[in-house]
């Protein structure tokens, strides 16, 4: 992108945007992929109002006039729990606690030591949630719908659970909220799921900078399918980690960009650092008497909202004005902001905060285009134009904006500038407020998990899983199967039993698998292909491979090959077989060795159809099952005995092969040996 870039003109609205938002590695689901085409456009004349005009807030997109911190954002939160605010102990007096506030709180953390004491007060702690809920606390409300949604010490009823967390997000629950919204949007219930997340959105992006992007604190995935991921909970130790503490030596030696990494992880709680702003505000501070330009625009920041000092608008201007001086672009974004606010400074004004933007804009930032959006969204000091508006929200989105994508929703939910589309709005909603103050829950059970406290952990998994987030959804499932009994997972009644815990894990993993997760669909697949923790069912185990495998998963299309090779669930058909083989293959090199075993299985079936071969290779996993252990054990963290089955195929075939060639070379004596099959690139028989 060339500086003074223009938007793109309608004819070419044919664009990904590629949402950087989510990871990309082999267990996580698929990235974020938003496509928009001509006909996602109104032809002829944009129409200025929304469809509905009460399902939406005001169009005044640059935020409210005070910035709210993230407990007012989400009342009920559980920061003062796993993230107390130790500069308030004090304050008591000066500020009363809400006497519903502490019976709920008594009661989060009543449940928490429940947890990690193996249960034996968890029956108390669920009486003792639902008589404060029946008074009309909205917050032990919520918690009383998390109980009954997974069956914590009440009987598992998604019917209760929907009612609770209703009624508490009747009263302003915001999880409750989110809660509400991922359970219509499971159920295509878009007209409902979007007026939910559309508010939780809004309140997510009041949470974000002014002048720049926050960083993206996404979900650790602390598995990566069959083991832990070690590389990313190594960097998540926060102040333990080595890389950490290195960091930190470089800051008091002097290093101004170690004082403002060192300040950034204490701002926003990255890679398992403790959130704490008096720190991080003392790093910037140190940072910028070295002239450190992003610590200005950060200290800015933190005048403009008040965190962790009182706010003052007038030196948030003199911060970010600095932070400008030096070429940091971005911090035009928040000095515009102040302009359209009339925040310290004398009025306000339009057209010097449409400079700073375009300032922005032309070098490349994605804020800059955002906020220009807004402004002939609104028509704010311009002549308003909602398709140029249009255009730069597809521009900042494509930079991974995400308060742009909250424009792009807004625009499908009402109509204003793109098609109505409930769907896509929905979707976009949903990427944005899984961004809100709410997901710190991540950040404290991942912490929980790096002290062994498993328990703990497992429970603020199980609560962001019931929130939509599939990496906690994820996560929590990989804990079932990895823990066991230790995960100290609550039933009805005390800890959870095996077939309790085999079904809480197998409706996780469908659940992630629903939004894309490939490798929660293969296991899916597995638990009904072998009957664990559900009853045996070759089509619904089928159906789940077909889900992976639209994922472009080699397992799954290998697996899928495997039952249409013995008429498992799908119809049985070796040339299918060989295709979908064929592909495993294509996608994952590396599968290479079991798919040259099971081409040498098929061309057995193929050409000795109905022998005692083909009885052999089928018999051989029953015959064997100290070796299905084994191999299990030993060679594949999740196998059976197919390898072996596979291996002793390809020995057959080669004995086969051999004695063919010596009938060959001998005449023939009186039998007629089988034509030989040509082979494939891998030097294996093809199936004719």
């Amino acid at each position: 992108m060339r500086s003074r870039r223009k938007p793109p003109c309608a004819a070419h609205l044919i664009i990904l945007i590629l949402c950087s938002l989510l990871l990309s590695t082999r267990v996580t689901a698929r990235p974020f992929v938003l496509v928009l085409s001509q006909d996602d456009l109104k032809d002829g004349p944009v129409d200025e109002s929304p469809d509905d005009p009460s399902s939406v807030a005001d169009w005044d997109e640059f935020g409210e006039s005070d910035a709210r911190s993230d407990d007012d954002l989400d009342p009920g939160s559980w920061r003062p729990i796993f993230e107390p605010d130790e500069s308030n102990s004090n304050s008591a007096e000066e500020f009363p606690i809400n006497p519903q506030l502490e019976e709920y709180y008594s009661s989060v953390r009543k449940m928490v030591a429940a947890v990690s004491d193996g249960g034996r007060a968890m029956e108390d702690v669920a009486s003792e949630i639902e008589s404060a809920a029946a008074t009309g606390n909205p917050h032990a409300q919520s918690l009383l719908g998390f109980l009954y949604n997974t069956g914590m010490a009440r009987e598992r009823s998604g019917a209760k659970a929907f009612m609770y967390h209703h009624f508490a997000a009747d009263s302003g629950n915001m999880q409750s909220k989110l809660a509400l919204a991922y359970t219509y949007s499971r159920q295509d219930v878009y007209d409902k799921a979007v007026i939910l997340y559309a508010e939780l959105a809004e309140a997510a992006v009041n949470s974000f900078l002014i002048s720049k992007d926050s960083p993206v604190i996404e979900p650790v995935r602390i598995h990566t399918g069959a083991e832990e991921n070690k590389e990313a909970l190594r960097k998540s130790r926060g102040e333990e980690d080595e890389d950490f503490q290195i960091l930190e030596y470089q800051a008091q030696k002097g290093n101004a960009v170690a004082m403002y990494k060192i300040g950034i992880f204490y701002y926003f709680g990255l890679r398992g650092v403790r959130r704490d702003h008096a720190k991080a505000l003392w790093w910037f501070s140190k940072a910028v008497d070295k002239g450190e330009p992003r610590s200005m625009e950060l200290l800015g920041e933190i005048y403009a909202r008040g965190a962790g000092v009182k706010r003052n608008y007038t030196k948030a201007l003199e911060w970010l004005t600095l932070a400008s001086k030096q070429k940091l672009y971005s911090a035009y974004n928040g000095m515009g902001y102040l302009y359209v606010k009339g925040y310290g400074v004398e009025q306000k004004n339009y057209t010097k905060a449409k400079e700073y933007f375009e300032k922005a804009a032309e070098n490349e930032e994605a804020g800059g285009h955002y906020n220009l959006g807004v402004m002939y969204l609104k028509g704010i000091g311009v002549k308003k134009d909602v398709k140029l508006a249009c255009k730069y929200f597809i521009v900042a989105a494509n930079a991974g904006q995400p308060k742009a994508f909250y424009q792009l929703a807004k625009m499908f939910h009402t109509g204003i500038g793109l098609k109505k589309n409930l769907p896509m709005a929905t979707s976009l909603y949903k990427l944005v407020a899984e961004r809100g103050p709410w997901s710190s829950l991540s950040r404290w059970a991942l912490e929980a998990y790096l002290k062994g406290e498993i328990g703990k952990a497992f429970l603020l998994y199980l609560r962001m899983a019931e929130l939509g987030y599939e990496v906690a959804q994820s996560n929590a499932a990989w804990i079932l199967d990895k823990f066991g009994e230790a995960s100290m997972c609550m039933g009805e009644s005390g800890l959870c039993t095996d077939a309790e815990r085999h079904q809480r894990a197998h409706s996780l993993w469908w659940q992630a698998s629903e939004q894309g997760n490939e490798h929660a669909a293969l296991l899916i697949g597995d638990a009904y292909y072998y009957g664990r923790g559900t009853e045996r069912d070759y089509d619904r185990a089928a159906d789940a491979y077909m889900h992976a495998k639209s994922q472009s998963n080699a397992q799954a299309m290998f697996n899928l090959g495997y039952m249409h090779e013995h008429g498992q669930g799908l119809p049985l058909d070796l040339y299918l077989a060989k295709r979908y083989y064929d592909q495993a293959l294509e996608i994952d090199p590396a599968a290479k060795l079991p798919v040259m075993l099971a081409l040498a299985s098929l061309w057995v079936r193929r050409n000795y159809a109905n022998t005692f071969m083909v009885d052999l290779i089928d018999s051989l996993p029953g015959v064997y099952p100290k070796a299905d252990e084994w191999i299990k054990n030993v060679v594949m963290e999740e196998g059976n005995a197919t390898i072996l089955t596979l291996f002793v195929c390809l020995l057959t075939v080669l004995y086969l092969r051999e004695r063919q060639r010596r009938q060959a070379a001998a005449g023939g004596g009186g039998g007629v040996a089988p034509p030989p099959l040509r082979p494939n690139d891998n030097g294996v028989p093809l199936v004719n």
